[in-house]
């Protein structure tokens, strides 16, 4: 399987279109969906395990990859509990910290795409 920039770039997309989801839910637009936060159900988290890692098997940036995304779809499930909560603008300030997983996602993502399939 050839994994091309075109791949990246959706994944990249697919992480856009997760914070975008849940800014809308933090911001009252839309109501919470539990499989936004489900890494099976995670459109990135199905390219994650039905795209990347087949094509680079163990290397350390799938696995680092993997465990950021949890942490962020956990921490976007603590921020919708905060909203839920009544705790609006902690919530809504724990964006900032989904933004530093994204980040961090996107360079793991980067790393991946210059080096060879395994």
């Amino acid at each position: 399987m050839d994994i091309g920039s075109l791949d990246f770039q959706q994944a990249r997309i697919k992480q856009v279109v997760f914070k975008s989801r849940l800014r809308s839910v933090l911001y009252g637009v839309r109501e919470p969906d539990s499989s936004l936060f489900s890494v099976r159900e995670n459109p990135l988290g199905q390219w994650v395990s039905s795209t990347l890692a087949p094509r680079f098997g163990l290397a350390p940036e799938v696995r680092s990859l993997e465990r950021v995304l949890q942490q962020m779809l956990r921490h976007g499930q603590q921020l919708v509990d905060q909203y839920q909560r009544g705790q609006i603008e902690d919530a809504r300030t724990g964006l900032e910290q989904i933004d530093a997983y994204a980040a961090e996602i996107d360079a793991l993502l980067q790393r991946l795409e210059q080096r060879p399939a395994a």
